[in-house]
């Protein structure tokens, strides 16, 4: 009797061609947890590095001139809005009491 071969199989094999210069992962996932962990609280240390050390806050002074300037203009907007509406309402009555 001779070896009939119907078919190959290739699951568990892994060809050279699509593998070279590349590295396996490893299938240890307590490793990458870990290893996600620890760029996570690097991340949170970077942060607060950069919040404390590299970043400069206004003074109380600026803040308060900051929030008048920006209390001021808001109010102009809305003032200005309010004329803009008032004189569409008036143009819209006008040509509504003289077509109907």
């Amino acid at each position: 009797m001779g070896l009939t071969i119907y078919g190959s199989s290739s699951v568990g094999r892994a060809l050279v061609s699509k593998t070279r210069c590349r590295e396996f992962e490893s299938l240890d996932p307590c490793k990458k947890s870990i290893d996600s962990m620890k760029k996570i609280i690097a991340y949170i240390k970077e942060s607060y590095n950069e919040l404390v050390y590299k970043v400069s806050w206004p003074t109380r002074s600026e803040l308060s001139n900051s929030a008048v300037v920006v209390m001021f203009a808001s109010l102009m907007i809305a003032a200005l809005i309010f004329v803009i509406d008032l004189g569409f309402e008036t143009v819209m009555r006008f040509f509504y009491e003289t077509i109907f």
